[in-house]
């Protein structure tokens, strides 16, 4: 029987705890059925299986010098999900065996290989399948990483007022990012976090 994960984030109102603004985040992972198409298009991390391909010729055409083979875009680069749902299957193909769903509207994902309308992703557990690409949105968003909860700060300075704080798994949209920090909205609440405590953004990588 495959482990059903639940994660759950919050974000609430300055420093005081308790004082939720109403965003409640959370995926869970089940084990789909089979031949079940799910046709939908979109933040919080599920694991799926990372089985191998048995497309012919996947290995050899998913990475070419950090470029997509089939976008020419960077590899790796983060997405997000476009609805609600999407099957993560064994291989680039309607055929092959549906392992895992993926259940989280905007959750963060990092595509590391490309075939044809495929794109194999992986979460932040680097664990992952191949989706549809129409099952996935370029709207950059970002998870909240774990242990502790996290002081969203008006200005990208440690010293600047909080705004809000943002639980483990609470997710939002990247509005920008510069240097060290990144601009987040969520729940309607705007502000800035260290990059080093998020999840969908790469090292280094400005976003304007």
């Amino acid at each position: 029987m495959a482990e059903l994960f639940r994660r759950f984030g919050r974000l609430t109102a300055g420093p005081i705890a308790g004082l939720t603004l109403g965003l409640a985040v959370f995926a869970v992972l089940v084990p789909a059925a089979r031949g079940e198409e799910v046709a939908v298009t979109g933040a919080l991390s599920a694991s799926v299986s990372a089985a191998a391909s048995d497309e012919p010729g996947v290995g050899a055409q998913a990475i070419v010098s950090g470029v997509g083979p089939v976008t020419r875009l960077p590899l790796p680069r983060f997405v997000s999900m476009r609805g609600e749902s999407a099957n993560a299957r064994r291989g680039p193909s309607l055929d092959q065996r549906v392992d895992w769903e993926f259940r989280h509207r905007g959750m963060p994902l990092e595509i590391t290989g490309e075939y044809g309308n495929w794109r194999r992703v992986r979460d932040v557990e680097g664990k992952g399948g191949w989706v549809h690409h129409a099952l996935l949105s370029g709207t950059r968003t970002a998870l909240v990483l774990g242990p502790e909860r996290v002081a969203l700060r008006e200005r990208p300075e440690e010293t600047a007022r909080v705004v809000a704080i943002a639980e483990p798994g609470v997710i939002g949209r990247v509005d920008s990012c510069a240097g060290a920090w990144c601009e987040i909205i969520a729940d309607g609440r705007e502000g800035w976090l260290p990059r080093a405590v998020i999840w969908g953004v790469g090292p280094g990588e400005a976003i304007d």
